[in-house]
Protein backbone atom coordinates (compact mmCIF):
# COMPACT_ATOMS: atom_id res chain seq x y z
CA UNK A 1 0.00 0.00 0.00
CA UNK A 2 1.09 3.71 -0.50
CA UNK A 3 0.94 5.10 2.74
CA UNK A 4 0.90 8.90 1.26
CA UNK A 5 -2.29 10.48 1.21
CA UNK A 6 -2.67 12.91 -1.71
CA UNK A 7 -4.67 16.34 -1.63
CA UNK A 8 -6.38 14.53 -4.87
CA UNK A 9 -6.71 11.70 -6.75
CA UNK A 10 -7.80 11.36 -10.32
CA UNK A 11 -9.55 8.68 -11.83
CA UNK A 12 -8.97 8.48 -15.84
CA UNK A 13 -6.17 10.17 -17.33
CA UNK A 14 -8.08 11.59 -20.63
CA UNK A 15 -8.52 14.85 -21.32
CA UNK A 16 -10.66 16.14 -18.83
CA UNK A 17 -8.51 14.29 -16.00
CA UNK A 18 -5.13 14.85 -17.32
CA UNK A 19 -6.81 18.93 -17.22
CA UNK A 20 -7.41 18.30 -13.65
CA UNK A 21 -4.26 17.52 -12.91
CA UNK A 22 -2.54 20.38 -14.10
CA UNK A 23 -4.53 22.97 -12.46
CA UNK A 24 -4.59 21.16 -9.09
CA UNK A 25 -0.61 20.73 -9.63
CA UNK A 26 -0.42 24.86 -10.47
CA UNK A 27 -2.38 25.10 -6.99
CA UNK A 28 0.57 23.49 -5.08
CA UNK A 29 -1.65 20.08 -4.62
CA UNK A 30 -0.17 16.85 -4.31
CA UNK A 31 -1.42 14.57 -7.18
CA UNK A 32 -2.34 10.73 -8.01
CA UNK A 33 -3.60 10.44 -11.67
CA UNK A 34 -4.95 6.70 -12.15
CA UNK A 35 -5.58 5.19 -15.67
CA UNK A 36 -5.94 2.65 -17.99
CA UNK A 37 -3.47 1.12 -20.37
CA UNK A 38 -3.77 3.89 -23.02
CA UNK A 39 -4.72 7.08 -22.06
CA UNK A 40 -7.45 9.20 -23.95
CA UNK A 41 -7.81 6.30 -26.75
CA UNK A 42 -10.76 7.83 -28.27
CA UNK A 43 -8.52 10.84 -28.97
CA UNK A 44 -5.73 9.25 -30.02
CA UNK A 45 -8.00 7.10 -33.05
CA UNK A 46 -9.28 10.42 -34.22
CA UNK A 47 -7.72 11.43 -37.77
CA UNK A 48 -8.35 14.89 -37.69
CA UNK A 49 -9.46 17.11 -34.67
CA UNK A 50 -10.60 20.76 -35.86
CA UNK A 51 -12.50 22.37 -33.21
CA UNK A 52 -10.07 22.43 -30.66
CA UNK A 53 -9.25 26.42 -29.81
CA UNK A 54 -5.42 27.02 -30.75
CA UNK A 55 -4.48 23.83 -32.82
CA UNK A 56 -6.41 23.86 -36.22
CA UNK A 57 -6.52 20.74 -38.14
CA UNK A 58 -3.97 18.31 -35.40
CA UNK A 59 -4.35 15.16 -35.70
CA UNK A 60 -5.82 13.14 -32.25
CA UNK A 61 -2.25 11.35 -31.35
CA UNK A 62 -0.70 14.97 -32.06
CA UNK A 63 -3.11 16.55 -29.41
CA UNK A 64 -2.64 13.33 -27.19
CA UNK A 65 0.73 13.61 -26.65
CA UNK A 66 1.01 17.51 -26.22
CA UNK A 67 -1.44 17.15 -23.27
CA UNK A 68 0.73 13.88 -21.72
CA UNK A 69 3.91 15.78 -22.01
CA UNK A 70 2.58 18.73 -20.83
CA UNK A 71 0.95 17.21 -17.39
CA UNK A 72 4.89 15.33 -17.18
CA UNK A 73 6.41 18.30 -17.28
CA UNK A 74 4.70 19.28 -14.21
CA UNK A 75 5.95 15.57 -12.66
CA UNK A 76 1.98 14.55 -12.36
CA UNK A 77 2.68 10.97 -12.19
CA UNK A 78 0.11 9.32 -14.98
CA UNK A 79 -0.07 5.71 -13.02
CA UNK A 80 -1.41 2.92 -15.21
CA UNK A 81 -3.59 1.10 -12.94
CA UNK A 82 -7.29 0.99 -13.06
CA UNK A 83 -9.48 1.66 -9.55
CA UNK A 84 -11.57 -1.06 -8.65
CA UNK A 85 -13.22 0.54 -6.13
CA UNK A 86 -13.21 3.93 -3.68
CA UNK A 87 -14.30 4.06 -0.13
CA UNK A 88 -14.73 6.73 2.69
CA UNK A 89 -12.01 4.94 5.41
CA UNK A 90 -12.02 7.53 8.37
CA UNK A 91 -13.08 11.00 8.49
CA UNK A 92 -12.35 13.03 4.80
CA UNK A 93 -9.81 10.18 3.73
CA UNK A 94 -10.47 7.92 0.87
CA UNK A 95 -9.42 4.59 -0.44
CA UNK A 96 -8.50 3.74 -4.24
CA UNK A 97 -8.31 -0.02 -4.82
CA UNK A 98 -6.36 -0.91 -7.51
CA UNK A 99 -4.98 -4.46 -8.65
CA UNK A 100 -1.74 -3.38 -7.84
CA UNK A 101 -1.60 -1.18 -4.69
CA UNK A 102 -4.15 1.52 -2.30
CA UNK A 103 -4.05 5.21 -2.70
CA UNK A 104 -5.48 7.26 -0.05
CA UNK A 105 -6.70 10.79 -0.99
CA UNK A 106 -8.75 13.43 0.40
CA UNK A 107 -10.76 14.37 -2.73
CA UNK A 108 -11.03 12.28 -5.79
CA UNK A 109 -12.08 13.72 -9.10
CA UNK A 110 -14.29 10.95 -11.34
CA UNK A 111 -12.74 11.80 -15.23
CA UNK A 112 -13.73 7.98 -16.80
CA UNK A 113 -14.84 8.58 -20.00
CA UNK A 114 -18.29 7.41 -21.34
CA UNK A 115 -20.09 5.23 -19.29
CA UNK A 116 -21.50 2.22 -20.38
CA UNK A 117 -24.51 2.31 -23.12
CA UNK A 118 -26.03 -0.86 -22.80
CA UNK A 119 -25.86 -3.08 -19.53
CA UNK A 120 -26.44 -7.16 -20.07
CA UNK A 121 -30.43 -7.45 -19.02
CA UNK A 122 -29.86 -8.40 -15.33
CA UNK A 123 -26.85 -7.11 -14.91
CA UNK A 124 -28.04 -4.21 -12.91
CA UNK A 125 -29.85 -5.99 -10.55
CA UNK A 126 -27.48 -8.33 -9.53
CA UNK A 127 -24.63 -6.30 -8.66
CA UNK A 128 -23.66 -7.49 -5.58
CA UNK A 129 -25.97 -10.32 -5.42
CA UNK A 130 -23.53 -12.16 -7.99
CA UNK A 131 -22.81 -9.77 -10.14
CA UNK A 132 -18.95 -8.39 -10.15
CA UNK A 133 -16.82 -6.44 -11.83
CA UNK A 134 -13.51 -7.36 -9.58
CA UNK A 135 -12.46 -11.33 -8.77
CA UNK A 136 -9.58 -10.00 -7.13
CA UNK A 137 -12.01 -7.92 -4.54
CA UNK A 138 -14.90 -11.02 -4.48
CA UNK A 139 -13.61 -13.80 -6.26
CA UNK A 140 -13.25 -16.12 -2.70
CA UNK A 141 -17.08 -15.43 -2.12
CA UNK A 142 -17.16 -17.99 -4.85
CA UNK A 143 -14.58 -20.44 -4.19
CA UNK A 144 -15.89 -23.83 -4.96
CA UNK A 145 -18.79 -22.71 -6.89
CA UNK A 146 -19.02 -21.82 -10.70
CA UNK A 147 -18.77 -18.70 -12.26
CA UNK A 148 -18.98 -16.85 -15.61
CA UNK A 149 -16.33 -14.23 -16.76
CA UNK A 150 -17.25 -11.64 -19.61
CA UNK A 151 -14.40 -10.16 -20.78
CA UNK A 152 -13.78 -6.97 -23.22
CA UNK A 153 -10.74 -6.66 -21.94
CA UNK A 154 -7.12 -8.24 -21.04
CA UNK A 155 -7.80 -8.16 -17.56
CA UNK A 156 -10.82 -10.35 -18.22
CA UNK A 157 -8.24 -12.80 -18.72
CA UNK A 158 -5.83 -12.48 -15.82
CA UNK A 159 -8.79 -12.40 -13.77
CA UNK A 160 -10.77 -15.93 -15.20
CA UNK A 161 -6.94 -17.76 -14.57
CA UNK A 162 -7.18 -16.41 -10.98
CA UNK A 163 -10.62 -18.02 -10.57
CA UNK A 164 -9.77 -21.02 -11.86
CA UNK A 165 -7.53 -21.64 -9.30
CA UNK A 166 -10.48 -21.41 -6.65
CA UNK A 167 -13.60 -22.08 -8.33
CA UNK A 168 -15.12 -25.26 -9.61
CA UNK A 169 -15.96 -24.30 -12.99
CA UNK A 170 -14.95 -20.99 -14.81
CA UNK A 171 -16.99 -19.94 -18.53
CA UNK A 172 -14.80 -17.27 -20.53
CA UNK A 173 -17.48 -15.36 -22.56
CA UNK A 174 -15.09 -13.36 -25.07
CA UNK A 175 -16.70 -9.81 -25.66
CA UNK A 176 -16.22 -7.65 -28.34
CA UNK A 177 -13.95 -10.16 -30.41
CA UNK A 178 -11.32 -10.08 -27.60
CA UNK A 179 -8.92 -13.34 -28.44
CA UNK A 180 -9.22 -15.41 -25.61
CA UNK A 181 -5.11 -16.36 -25.63
CA UNK A 182 -3.40 -17.22 -22.15
CA UNK A 183 -6.43 -18.77 -20.92
CA UNK A 184 -5.96 -22.51 -18.37
CA UNK A 185 -7.26 -25.54 -20.25
CA UNK A 186 -9.12 -25.72 -17.49
CA UNK A 187 -11.48 -22.58 -18.41
CA UNK A 188 -14.43 -22.80 -21.42
CA UNK A 189 -14.16 -20.18 -23.81
CA UNK A 190 -17.58 -19.16 -25.31
CA UNK A 191 -17.00 -17.20 -28.43
CA UNK A 192 -18.87 -15.32 -30.90
CA UNK A 193 -22.04 -15.41 -28.61
CA UNK A 194 -23.82 -12.55 -26.93
CA UNK A 195 -25.09 -12.28 -23.45
CA UNK A 196 -28.76 -12.65 -23.48
CA UNK A 197 -29.44 -11.82 -19.90
CA UNK A 198 -28.02 -12.82 -16.01
CA UNK A 199 -30.98 -14.32 -13.79
CA UNK A 200 -31.89 -15.66 -10.67
CA UNK A 201 -34.26 -14.74 -7.97
CA UNK A 202 -32.49 -13.14 -4.63
CA UNK A 203 -29.36 -14.00 -6.14
CA UNK A 204 -27.50 -14.72 -9.87
CA UNK A 205 -28.44 -18.58 -10.94
CA UNK A 206 -27.87 -18.67 -14.50
CA UNK A 207 -26.40 -16.90 -17.38
CA UNK A 208 -28.33 -17.03 -20.85
CA UNK A 209 -26.46 -17.06 -24.10
CA UNK A 210 -27.22 -18.03 -27.27
CA UNK A 211 -29.29 -21.25 -26.64
CA UNK A 212 -27.21 -22.11 -23.91
CA UNK A 213 -28.25 -21.68 -20.45
CA UNK A 214 -25.16 -21.93 -17.72
CA UNK A 215 -25.50 -22.62 -14.14
CA UNK A 216 -23.50 -19.98 -12.61
CA UNK A 217 -23.48 -18.70 -8.90
CA UNK A 218 -21.46 -15.91 -9.98
CA UNK A 219 -20.83 -13.19 -13.48
CA UNK A 220 -17.49 -10.91 -13.19
CA UNK A 221 -17.61 -8.22 -16.29
CA UNK A 222 -14.66 -6.74 -17.39
CA UNK A 223 -15.13 -3.27 -20.06
CA UNK A 224 -13.09 -0.45 -20.59
CA UNK A 225 -15.67 1.76 -19.13
CA UNK A 226 -16.74 2.26 -15.39
CA UNK A 227 -20.21 1.69 -13.96
CA UNK A 228 -19.21 4.63 -11.86
CA UNK A 229 -22.15 4.43 -9.08
CA UNK A 230 -20.58 0.99 -8.79
CA UNK A 231 -17.29 2.66 -8.20
CA UNK A 232 -18.58 4.75 -5.60
CA UNK A 233 -21.38 3.45 -3.16
CA UNK A 234 -24.02 5.96 -3.55
CA UNK A 235 -23.49 8.24 -6.05
CA UNK A 236 -26.48 9.78 -7.69
CA UNK A 237 -26.29 8.58 -11.58
CA UNK A 238 -28.85 9.91 -14.75
CA UNK A 239 -28.73 7.59 -17.42
CA UNK A 240 -25.51 6.15 -16.63
CA UNK A 241 -23.93 9.77 -16.52
CA UNK A 242 -22.70 11.49 -12.88
CA UNK A 243 -24.54 14.12 -11.67
CA UNK A 244 -22.75 16.88 -10.54
CA UNK A 245 -23.46 21.19 -9.72
CA UNK A 246 -21.79 23.94 -11.46
CA UNK A 247 -18.65 23.36 -9.55
CA UNK A 248 -18.63 19.77 -10.50
CA UNK A 249 -19.12 18.36 -6.82
CA UNK A 250 -21.05 15.04 -7.03
CA UNK A 251 -23.63 14.38 -4.15
CA UNK A 252 -20.57 12.73 -2.38
CA UNK A 253 -18.64 15.27 0.02
CA UNK A 254 -15.11 15.16 -1.50
CA UNK A 255 -15.98 13.85 -4.88
CA UNK A 256 -16.13 15.81 -8.02
CA UNK A 257 -16.43 14.62 -11.89
CA UNK A 258 -15.78 16.26 -15.17
CA UNK A 259 -15.80 15.18 -18.73
CA UNK A 260 -17.56 12.65 -20.82
CA UNK A 261 -18.70 11.14 -17.53
CA UNK A 262 -21.19 14.11 -16.30
CA UNK A 263 -23.14 13.61 -19.62
CA UNK A 264 -23.47 15.39 -23.06
CA UNK A 265 -21.82 16.49 -25.53
CA UNK A 266 -18.77 14.77 -25.65
CA UNK A 267 -16.65 16.83 -26.67
CA UNK A 268 -12.70 17.43 -26.35
CA UNK A 269 -13.15 21.17 -24.86
CA UNK A 270 -15.84 20.51 -22.94
CA UNK A 271 -13.89 18.02 -21.13
CA UNK A 272 -10.80 20.18 -20.66
CA UNK A 273 -13.10 22.89 -19.14
CA UNK A 274 -14.66 20.88 -16.47
CA UNK A 275 -11.30 19.29 -15.65
CA UNK A 276 -10.12 23.04 -14.85
CA UNK A 277 -13.20 24.07 -12.82
CA UNK A 278 -13.36 20.56 -11.35
CA UNK A 279 -9.77 20.71 -9.74
CA UNK A 280 -10.57 24.32 -8.89
CA UNK A 281 -13.40 23.36 -6.79
CA UNK A 282 -10.96 20.59 -5.41
CA UNK A 283 -8.70 22.84 -4.46
CA UNK A 284 -11.16 25.07 -2.76
CA UNK A 285 -12.87 22.59 -0.69
CA UNK A 286 -9.56 21.20 0.65
CA UNK A 287 -8.59 24.84 1.74
CA UNK A 288 -11.91 25.52 3.72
Amino acid sequence: MNKKTYDVAIIGCGPAGLSAAVNASIRRKSIVLLGGELCTPKLQKSPLVSNFLGFPEIDGRSLRDKFLRHARSMDVPVLQEKVDSVTRIEGDIFSLQTRQSEYHTRTVIMATGVTVSELVKGEREFIGKGVSYCATCDGPLFAGQQVAVLAYTKEGIEDANYLAGICRKVYFISGGGLAPQGLKDVVEVIENQKVGAITGKEFVSEVIIGDRTLAVNGVFIYRETYLPDQLISGLTITDNHINVDRSFQTNVKGVFAAGDCTGKPYQLAKAVGEGQVAALSAVQYLDQ
